[in-house]
């Protein structure tokens, strides 16, 4: 037997409410891209070396809130699941994470769909991007700069700071206006003419100052630890190799989108929390270039061979980064440029646009993108006749031969479609994203053989990939088509709890309670899953939450 993995359940957000309300509230501030009240960082610029703040959660709940915090944005279908593009995002992220201050802390990197520039941290190292960043940034220096200043948020532990200076600034606050309130008060009570406007008037004074007060802190500790991230972001930037002006290119990008040169995109969100001055940028520039000329040995030479910890095999030191192969950046931008047009048609237009304003030297991602276009519009033979040269050209990039796997099935050729995906899978057995393609494909053509594969292919991805709703979607339709409707229920229950559909999830799994063939282990484990599912609809159903209101499967 092999069971439905299940993910370890978040707080509920009634226990998140009772037990942390400042911590929940900031965590989903940061989520949705608003300025949230940051912490006060180390003025001086001294190395952390621990703070009380930690003392507020232990690591364990840090992560709990924090995949809450993702699983409010899946609730609402803002998170792209896309494998392909998880992938390149994860190496990027844990190879910056790799060689920060905290390179034990756990990280999840994640996109989000929306095409505003944007990127927050928040809680247990969970770290989201908007497409729109990726869309912006012109090299994959850029980006990792973008991702080395949010994770230098996490290991700085500046959102724990923040409520824990919160709390610090709410007494002195409430006691000055307070003292402006008794005195206006005082001076009010000597009046005997009816002036109760003035005392009013003073009253309203005072709580206005109070709330200026907390707002010029916020405005204070912003920038602070901003400095303090972009500081840190830099060194991590440089230690992983990477160019340590990618961070200052893309505040410059940024600062000229102030000026109106928007590109296309609206002004980002991000610099309402990440605000750009010339001394931002400057400093960023003189940061990169003091690394670059002392040059630090990050390893000694008997260490500098690849490591474990680091993607391709690399060394941390950063004179190591001209041995990784060709950064997958540009594939992964335009493959993102189709996945987040409001249409297929859309999004061939765009890469259509992009492909001819580039002339004759396009590169050969812009014309993976086109393809990938005329696929998804439902034009196999005009992708068919792109992705082939390309293959030629570049005959070991997954993200080519995916696409003629996909592509083959889109021109009805399902064999086709398996000889190729196979051949891919024989060179690539334990990649995430040929198992998953390959799966979904599977279970589009159908049929109990389609799905006994499919259910071996991901089989090895069961421990793994419980708490991602593209597994368990692909896992339960390939169950279902291979006969095991009993496990098919239990991963369409998972898949939709964790797309944030909890009652669909708790009404699946109570009619599944109600089967006569299941085993004691498998009754045992929907009912545990039932008690843990029952709190969150609760909670749904007191406000009235319903789930036709939500988006559906989580998109």
């Amino acid at each position: 037997m092999h069971p439905i993995p299940v993910p370890r359940r978040p707080l509920a957000p009634q226990e998140l409410h009772l037990r942390h309300p400042a911590l929940l509230t900031l965590a989903i501030t940061l989520a949705i891209g608003l300025p949230a009240t940051p912490a006060h960082a180390q003025d001086k610029g001294l190395p952390d070396i621990g703070s009380s703040a930690e003392e507020l959660l232990t690591p364990a709940q840090e992560t709990e809130i924090g995949a809450y915090t993702l699983y409010q944005l899946r609730r609402y279908g803002y998170v792209l699941e896309d494998p392909l593009i998880d992938s390149w995002l994860d190496t990027v992220g844990h190879r910056l994470a790799a060689v920060s201050d905290r390179p034990e802390q756990g990280f999840s990197f994640f996109l989000l769909r929306d095409r505003q520039i944007n990127a927050f941290a928040t809680l247990g190292g969970f770290v989201g991007v908007n497409a729109g960043t990726v869309l912006a940034a012109e090299r994959e220096d850029e980006l990792a700069g973008v991702l080395a200043h949010e994770i230098s948020h996490v290991t700085q532990r500046h959102v724990l700071r923040a409520v824990e200076r919160a709390k610090k600034d709410q007494i002195p606050i409430m006691l000055a206006t307070l003292g402006v309130i008794l005195a206006a008060q005082k001076t009010s009570g000597s009046n005997k003419d009816g002036y109760g406007d003035s005392r009013a008037n003073a009253i309203q004074a005072a709580v206005l100052a109070g709330q200026g007060l907390a707002a010029q802190r916020q405005i204070d500790y912003t920038r602070s630890v901003e400095t303090e991230a972009d500081r840190v972001g830099i060194q991590t930037l440089y230690r992983a190799g990477y160019d340590a002006n990618g961070m200052g290119d893309f505040f410059e990008r940024m600062e000229r989108l102030t000026r109106g040169d928007s590109g296309g995109y609206q002004t980002p969100a991000y610099l309402q929390d990440h605000p750009v001055t010339t001394t931002r940028l400057s400093e960023a520039r003189d940061r990169a270039a003091k690394l670059q000329r002392e040059r630090p040995v990050l390893r000694t030479q008997s260490a500098a061979q690849p490591s474990l910890l680091l993607p391709w095999g690399l060394s941390a030191n950063a004179d190591t980064a001209s041995a990784r192969p060709a950064a997958m950046f540009e594939w992964a931008r335009e493959r993102l440029r189709v996945l987040t047009a409001k249409s297929p048609a859309q999004g061939l237009r765009e890469t259509q646009q992009a492909l001819a304003d580039a002339g004759p030297k396009a590169s050969d991602a812009r014309r993976y993108a086109v393809a990938l276009s005329q696929m998804k519009v439902g034009y196999p033979a005009a992708a068919d006749a792109v992705l082939q040269p390309l293959a030629s050209r570049h005959p070991d990039n997954i993200w080519i031969g995916l696409a003629l796997a996909e592509n083959a099935f889109v021109a009805r050729d399902p064999a086709l479609s398996k000889t190729r995906y196979e051949r891919l899978l024989a060179a690539h057995p334990d990649d995430r994203a040929v198992i998953l393609s390959y799966a979904e494909t599977l279970n589009d053509i159908g049929g109990a053989e389609s799905g006994r594969r499919a259910q071996a292919i991901l089989r090895p991805l069961l421990s793994a990939n419980g708490d991602n709703p593209l597994f368990q979607a692909n896992y339960a339709r390939a169950s279902e088509l291979a006969g095991d409707t009993a496990r098919a229920g239990e991963a369409y229950a998972e898949a939709a709890w964790l797309n944030g559909r909890a009652e669909d999830a708790l009404n699946q799994l109570t009619a599944l309670l109600k089967r006569d063939d299941l085993g004691y282990i498998q009754r045992a484990r929907i009912e545990a899953r039932i008690a843990a599912l029952t709190p969150e609809v609760l909670d749904m159903k007191r406000r009235k939450i319903k789930p036709q209101d939500l988006p559906p499967d989580g998109t």
